[in-house]
């Protein structure tokens, strides 16, 4: 049977997934330079990638319990942390990346931070799921 305890560990594969392949796609972009599909790529990943954080995010707070104290607490404060912290980079990196286009400065120097924000995203929600990880695989949390 379902319940609402399953939401979160269904949702949060897809911003890994989806914000690692975009990093990628734009990575790749800079080598290839002359396929604009691969920035393009990237950019939606990002959009997906910030819709589906939040989501991550909020199932987080929502749907899962709450360790009390022990050694899985800090494993527990590090993943909330890194999920706030992944939420907030790539929500923020999809708007500024948005505005670039509107205004069409998209190919200036301005791009790079854009990419600065993906980057750390990128980093978080791997540092994210690695803490969610060890939630699982060392405390069997989630698995009851």
């Amino acid at each position: 049977m379902f319940n609402t305890d399953h939401l979160h560990p269904i949702i949060v594969h897809f911003p890994i997934a989806l914000i690692t392949i975009g990093f990628f796609a734009e990575v790749a972009a800079l080598f290839i330079r002359k396929e604009k599909c691969l920035s393009r790529t990237g950019f939606y990943l990002m959009i997906l990638g910030s819709l589906t954080a939040i989501a991550g995010w909020a199932s987080g707070q929502l749907f899962t319990e709450h360790p009390a104290e022990g050694e899985i607490l800090k494993v527990f404060q590090s993943h909330e942390t890194g999920a706030l912290v992944t939420m907030i980079l790539i929500v923020a990196g999809t708007l500024f990346r948005i505005w670039l286009i509107v205004k069409k400065k998209e190919e200036t120097q301005m791009k790079w931070i854009a990419f600065g924000f993906y980057l750390l995203a990128f980093a978080a929600v791997t540092f994210t799921g690695y803490m969610g990880g060890t939630m699982v695989y060392n405390f069997m949390i989630g698995l009851g």
